[in-house]
């Protein structure tokens, strides 16, 4: 393997070990069990959704919708919760939400043909709405103490939320790495017009990881709401954002056919660091809007220079010197 490909592969985690080190350094009480464990709790949101986030994205992709699709699980959750008071047709109400959602932008994006940013772009606001609607413009309370330890309880020192993390990265890793329907999803982002030919069932593939991409974020949204205790039509505002941000730095190729599952697994590290050391620092967030936009930019630029191996050349705003000295002096004679 070249020095240049082993460093393409590498990147994302040197990054990480570097960040590590330099916060250990300049940030106090980071690397504190507490501050860790905290840490490893933050991350499990974008984490989880980064899961599948991967899929959308290796086949050449975008859901701007998670986070609608968050707070739309969230209340459904909630609302059934209250009504009916049965936590698992809550559950189930929560994990139906948001797969309907995620099914409805697949079968948008593959049966019409519309360009995923748009057709998501636009549930993103509606699923909003739909959340609003659903509570009322109010959080919804959960009447149902046993719901919260969904959220609080751990097991082996590790609080669920994370075991749902680590749980989702073993089961998309495996079915990224080890599926024909992993090989498949890569396949189209790859080249979805080789794909089509070699018979790869592009449609249901393309719903199918929409689908579990809204399943996954109902997932979520649902452990979201034990971990606040209610349904809050308002939250998780901009955390596609940081979803596709986490994705990218992992090495996630935004021109798709490109993922794995360790490199999703450092990018969201590597938000969750950052975000942690900004709140250690007591940094306003005024700035921490701006931390994180940059390191947005940073993710892509980086997956462009991934993908050509090199700085792209800056246009010369200078004019063109004539070919012929002679040929100049004529002109203006």
């Amino acid at each position: 393997m070249s020095l240049d490909r082993l460093m393409r592969r590498a990147g994302p985690l040197l990054i990480l070990i570097i960040l590590l080190a330099a916060l250990s350094l300049f940030v106090p009480d980071f690397l504190g069990s507490r501050n860790l464990r905290g840490l490893a709790l933050s991350v499990t949101l974008v984490g989880t959704i980064a899961t599948t986030m991967m899929l959308v994205l290796a086949m050449r992709e975008v859901d701007l919708s998670v986070g609608s699709i968050v707070a739309l699980s969230g209340v459904l959750t909630a609302v059934v919760i209250a009504s009916t008071g049965s936590v698992t047709l809550g559950i189930v109400a929560g994990l139906v939400g948001g797969a309907l959602v995620g099914a409805f932008n697949g079968a948008v994006v593959a049966w019409l043909k519309v360009n995923s940013l748009i057709v998501t772009l636009a549930t993103m606001e509606i699923v909003r709405g739909l959340a609003f609607l659903v509570s009322g413009g109010e959080s919804v309370a959960i009447p149902a103490e046993g719901f919260y330890r969904l959220g609080t309880d751990s097991f082996l020192g590790l609080n669920y939320p994370i075991w749902a993390m680590i749980g989702c990265f073993i089961v998309f890793g495996f079915v990224l790495n080890r599926t024909v329907f992993g090989r498949n999803v890569l396949a189209i982002g790859g080249n979805p017009e080789a794909a089509r030919l070699a018979g790869v069932p592009i449609t249901r593939v393309r719903i199918a990881v929409f689908a579990l991409q809204g399943l996954v974020a109902g997932l979520a949204g649902i452990i979201l709401a034990a971990r606040i205790t209610s349904g809050q039509p308002n939250t998780s505002i901009g955390l596609e954002l940081a979803v596709i941000s986490a994705c990218v730095l992992g090495g996630v190729s935004l021109s798709g056919g490109v993922g794995t599952i360790g490199g999703v697994i450092v990018g969201v590290l590597i938000m969750g660091a950052a975000q942690n050391a900004l709140n250690l620092l007591n940094v306003p967030t005024f700035y921490q809007y701006v931390v994180r936009g940059g390191i947005l930019l940073v993710a892509v630029v980086l997956d462009r220079l991934r993908q050509t191996g090199s700085l792209p050349r800056l246009p010369s705003f200078r004019g063109a010197a004539p070919r012929n000295p002679d040929e100049s002096d004529a002109r203006h004679a």
